[in-house]
C-alpha cells in the first residue's frame, strides 16, 4: 500500500517535490513489493540545506535553554499521540514486529524529554583567581551536524541524532536511510510541529556516498555522527580528518554472551533467546557470540534450539508473529553465505539455518552449537538471526574469548557469582556490559563501543556534551 504522498527530504521548511529529482521505491520486507516512493536531494538541495543549517545554528544558539527545552518537550508529546501510526510506518518499511516497533517510538520518546532536561543543565564553571581577576569555562554549541542513521531502528536512531543537538544548540542536517525514511520524515514532523525553526534542523535523502562527501566537505559542517557499520564508518571518518571535524561514531559490534554453570540457567535462556531475535538479530548490541561453561554447555544447547524452533516467524503486522523480516534483500543472503561457511567448517545445526521460502526477506531463527573460532561467522558480525554457541573452561578462557575481536561495544554475562561480576565488568573490554540482564539502552546512559565499534557515546548527559565546545576565558 502506498503512503499517502511521496517521501522526500525537509530543507528549510520545506517540503520538497518530485520535480525534476530522481526518486527510488520503499520496500515492504513482509512482501518484498514498493509501498511508497522516495524522493532524492539533489546537488543543489544540499547547498541548500547547508546554508540553512549555517542560519538555523545562528538562530538557535542564541535561543534559551529553556526555549529549546520547551520545543523537544512537545515533540516528545506529538511522538507519544502519534505512536501507533508511526510505529506502523516503521514496521511496513523495516520489518519489526509491530509491539517492538511501538516500543522504540516509546523509547525514543524518553529520549527526547531526558535531553530536554539537559539543555538547561549544560553548566560551564568559575575558577578561583586572585582578586580583580576570573577565569571562566564555558561550554557551547559546536556548529552545524551533519548526521546518518542505520535503518535498523528507523525511529530512535533519528531522535538519537536529533535530540542532543537541538537541547545544546546545534543546528543539524540528517540523512537517514533511504530504506526506512518514512519513519524519519514523521519523526521531523513531530518537531517541526513542536514548533522548531524551519532553518534549525533538514533532512536529506539521497545516494549515501554522495551526500556524506558533499556535506563533510562544507566548511559549514562542523561535527560528524554517524551509526552505521565499522567500514563506512572508517569511511566517513576519513573525509572529517581534512577539517579535523569532531565525529562520535556508534559502530558494529560482535556482542559475546559469557554463560556460567552457575546461572539460573532457565531465566537465562528465556532472557537470551528472546533478545537474540529481537528486531531478527539486526542489532548492532545483538548478543551473538555465546560462550557457555562446559558443565552446561548440552543442556544451555538444547534449550536454546527449542525455544528458537518455537518462535513464530511473520509479517510484523501480525500480533502473533514474534520475528519479521530482515529488512533487505541483502541480508537473507549474506546470513545464509555465513551460515553455510560455518557448517562446511564443522559447526553442528541445531535449528533454522534457511531461507524462508514464503515472499519477503525472511530467514528462519538460526542455532549453531561448536562453531570453530575460524569460522567467518565468529570473526565479521552476523547482524542477523543466528546464535554461535561454544564451549569454555576457565574464567581466563571467556576473557580472552570475549576480547579476541577488535569490536569492543556490547557484552553480557550471566553468573551469581558477585566476585566474578565485578571482575568480568574490568576485564571485558566493551563500552557496555549486561550483567544478568539485557537492557542497554537508557535515556540517561550513555550508549557507545570502544576499539573499532567506535567513540563518542549517544544518549546520557555525554550525548549532550558530544555536540559542545569547551571554552576557557580569563579576565583581568
Amino acid at each position: 500500500m502506498k503512503q499517502a504522498a511521496a517521501l522526500g527530504p525537509y530543507i528549510d521548511g520545506e517540503w520538497l517535490a518530485v520535480a525534476n529529482r530522481a526518486v527510488r521505491p520503499v520496500l515492504d520486507p513482509a512482501t518484498g513489493l514498493a509501498h511508497a516512493d522516495l524522493i532524492l536531494a539533489d546537488k543543489a538541495d544540499l547547498d541548500r540545506a547547508l546554508d540553512a543549517a549555517a542560519r538555523g545554528f545562528r538562530q538557535w544558539r542564541a535561543e534559551a535553554p529553556e526555549a529549546r527545552a520547551a520545543v523537544l518537550v512537545k515533540a516528545a508529546t506529538l511522538l507519544r499521540e502519534r505512536a501507533d501510526r508511526i510505529a506502523g510506518i516503521a514496521t511496513g518499511e523495516q520489518g519489526k514486529p509491530r509491539a517492538e516497533a511501538l516500543g522504540e517510538v516509546l523509547s525514543a520518546a524518553g529520549l527526547i524529554d531526558f535531553h530536554a532536561g539537559e539543555a538547561v543543565r549544560a553548566y560551564g564553571r568559575v575558577l578561583m583567581r586572585p582578586a580583580g581577576m576570573r577565569s571562566m569555562v564555558l561550554h557551547q554549541p559546536i556548529g552545524p551536524v551533519a548526521a546518518f542513521c542505520a535503518w535498523n531502528f528507523p525511529v530512535l536512531n533519528v531522535v538519537r541524532k536529533l535530540a542532543p543537538a537541538i537541547a545544546a544548540g546545534c543546528s543539524i542536517i540528517l540523512k537517514p536511510s533511504e530504506e526506512t525514511p518514512g519513519s524519519a520524515i514523521e519523526v521531523m514532523r513531530c518537531f517541526q510541529d513542536a514548533g522548531l525553526p524551519a532553518a534549525v534542523a533538514q533532512i536529506v535523502f539521497g545516494v549515501p556516498d554522495d551526500v556524506s562527501r558533499h556535506l563533510l566537505a562544507s566548511p559549514v559542517t562542523r561535527k560528524l555522527s554517524f551509526t552505521g557499520s565499522v567500514p563506512v564508518g572508517k569511511a566517513l571518518m576519513k573525509l572529517a580528518a581534512e577539517t579535523v571535524m569532531r565525529s562520535t561514531m556508534e559502530l558494529g559490534g560482535h556482542a559475546p554472551v559469557l554463560v556460567f554453570d552457575d546461572c539460573d540457567l532457565d531465566k537465562t535462556l528465556d532472557t537470551l533467546v528472546a533478545h537474540k531475535f529481537r528486531n531478527a538479530g539486526q542489532v548492532c548490541i545483538s548478543p551473538t557470540r555465546f560462550h557457555v561453561q562446559q558443565g552446561i554447555y548440552d543442556a544451555f544447547a538444547t534449550g536454546f534450539a527449542e525455544r528458537t524452533r518455537a518462535l513464530k516467524v511473520g509479517s510484523g503486522l501480525d500480533a502473533a508473529s514474534q520475528m519479521g523480516p530482515m529488512a533487505n534483500d541483502r541480508r537473507p543472503e549474506a546470513v545464509a553465505a555465513l551460515v553455510d561457511e560455518a557448517r562446511a567448517a564443522g559447526a553442528r545445526l541445531l535449528a533454522g539455518g534457511e531461507r524462508r521460502t514464503e515472499a519477503g526477506f525472511f530467514f528462519a531463527p538460526t542455532v549453531l552449537a561448536d562453531v570453530p573460532v575460524a569460522a567467518q561467522a565468529m570473526n565479521e558480525e552476523p547482524f542477523g538471526p543466528v546464535a554461535l554457541l561454544r564451549p569454555f573452561a576457565t574464567v581466563d578462557d571467556a576473557i580472552e574469548e570475549a576480547n579476541r575481536l577488535p569490536f569492543g561495544l556490547a557484552s553480557y554475562v550471566f553468573t551469581e557469582n558477585g566476585h566474578r561480576q565485578n571482575l568480568l565488568a574490568e576485564a571485558i573490554e566493551a563500552g557496555m556490559v549486561a550483567i544478568n540482564q539485557v537492557r542497554l539502552t537508557w535515556p540517561d546512559s550513555p550508549f557507545g563501543g570502544i576499539k573499532e565499534s567506535g567513540f563518542g557515546s549517544e544518549d546520557g548527559p555525554e550525548g549532550l556534551a558530544a555536540h559542545l565546545v569547551t571554552k576557557a576565558v580569563h579576565i583581568a
